[in-house]
């Protein structure tokens, strides 16, 4: 790709957007108009706060408003975004674009760049008027640092929701269908900005670094698929949405049964379980990196409350043998308590990864593994060797339990990849029930009986060996 090339469409698409008054009048006037009402919302904020002694909050609610007013011009001007591909194939001004010497590449990023451009613009223009008015209304000035994170954030936020729509553009048959969609993309973005709200309100300015380096990373995925999927030949030939479930169980189950058809349970294991596994050993690795970081992570946290469990009130290894007959350990009743809850935990996980490219099931796994390395951290201070602990309470049953949880979230790891990158020669939908089928052969092959081992253990074994540990 040349990047010279891919101007050309963005020169041309910025030529049209420009020409249209119907998409600048609007964008301009409500990115003017929203940071005058914000202005006047925050002089009257900081003097409702002052007045009830509560400047601090008013204070923090200031730069809120501030990333308010650099989110809501790209929120309005997606719609070019969403128009950049089956806008044009509705008003029949695709075809000559795609007959150019262009490649896919180029002409993608040259529309990308071209969707990007306004509502960046758009959303500079809001921050300077509302930090214009600030300075001359309430003389509020903002701290370079956090001037940085806000432009950082909305520049990042503004790329993402654009990458994002253009995606949608060019996967969506119709004008509609690509704006109905688009709610797949404000909503989350919505509920970011409240948790982003919450954090500017409690002060912690540190972690919106975190949520661009997030950011950042969705950013790459979604640029990925982008590439990956478009096709000049079938968005031509793409005229209707047809679902199709009786050709979606016919994909599911050939990837399912596969070459072990007819070869009984041994020959299914031996020809498409194992082969399977295989397959997965680079999201296997980058899981298992992951988990073994998080318990890093969590003894290391420990040293941060070094008064949480203190020594005249350290009650948990004491109250052990209370907790397990309390829970119903050492029966079949607690063993399938265990059961259900771990997987309850990784069908969880699979519903968060499948939204969310696989990243949010390996959150989601790590976060049982760091408390464990925060609770050995704690006891290490308290006197007790965290080796100790860890061959005690998660030896027994994690070498059934730990194996399930890697083969899951390998599987949720391929089925999240599949989206952005599918296999050669396959659709998106094709190559995603691929990998819906791997991971089923994982699930019903190797997780559950994994996992109804680990249970048995860990309510008969586990306990048993807790106490011989740390009974006395």
């Amino acid at each position: 790709m040349t990047l010279s090339r891919a101007l050309i469409v963005t020169r041309r698409e910025l030529r049209d957007q420009l020409r249209d008054w119907r998409i600048i009048f609007p964008v301009v006037v409500l990115t003017l108009f929203f940071p005058l009402l914000m202005n006047f919302t925050a002089d009257r904020m900081l003097d409702f706060m002052a007045q009830h002694g509560a400047n601090i909050l008013g204070e923090r609610l200031v730069p809120f408003l501030l990333m308010v007013v650099g989110f809501f011009p790209i929120s309005v001007s997606l719609v070019i975004a969403l128009e950049s591909f089956v806008g044009e194939k509705e008003r029949h001004s695709l075809e000559p674009l795609l007959a150019s010497p262009l490649t896919d590449t180029e002409l993608y990023v040259g529309k990308i760049l071209a969707s990007t451009l306004p509502p960046l613009l758009s959303s500079y223009l809001g921050i300077f008027v509302y930090l214009v008015g600030l300075a001359l209304t309430v003389g509020w000035f903002a701290e370079p640092v956090l001037l940085i994170q806000i432009l950082a954030l909305t520049t990042v936020q503004g790329l993402v929701m654009v990458a994002g729509a253009v995606v949608v553009s060019s996967q969506a048959t119709s004008v509609r269908a690509a704006n109905l969609l688009a709610s797949f993309i404000i909503i989350p973005f919505a509920l970011l900005i409240q948790g982003e709200s919450v954090i500017m309100l409690w002060g912690r300015y540190e972690a919106l670094w975190w949520i661009l380096l997030a950011l950042l990373l969705i950013l790459f995925i979604l640029l990925r698929m982008g590439v990956q999927l478009f096709n000049r030949e079938e968005l031509l030939g793409r005229d209707l949405d047809e679902l199709n479930l009786k050709a979606a169980w016919r994909t599911f189950a050939q990837g399912f049964v596969g070459a072990g058809q007819r070869a009984g349970l041994a020959g299914w294991y031996r020809k498409e379980v194992f082969p399977t596994v295989a397959r997965l050993r680079a999201p296997i690795a980058v899981l298992g990196l992951a988990l073994f970081g998080a318990v890093l992570l969590g003894y290391s946290q420990a040293s941060q409350y070094p008064n949480l469990f203190v020594a005249g009130n350290f009650r948990l290894l004491e109250d052990t043998a209370e907790h397990f007959a309390q829970f119903g350990f050492f029966s079949p009743t607690g063993a399938s308590w265990v059961f259900l809850i771990n997987l309850r935990a990784l069908g969880f996980a699979s519903l968060l990864g499948i939204f969310s490219w696989g990243v949010l099931a390996i959150v989601l796994l790590m976060v049982p593994l760091a408390l464990t390395g925060f609770f050995a951290g704690q006891l290490a201070l308290a006197g007790v060797s965290p080796l100790s602990f860890f061959a005690a309470f998660i030896l027994p049953h994690g070498v059934a339990e730990i194996p399930a949880a890697l083969l899951a979230g390998g599987a949720i790891l391929r089925l999240g990849a599949s989206v952005i990158a599918p296999p050669p020669g396959k659709t998106l939908s094709e190559g995603w029930l691929l990998a819906l089928a791997d991971w089923a052969k994982i699930l019903l092959g190797l997780v559950i009986p994994l996992l109804a081992m680990a249970a048995l253990l860990e309510a008969f074994l586990t306990p048993r060996v807790v106490l011989m540990v740390f009974g006395n």
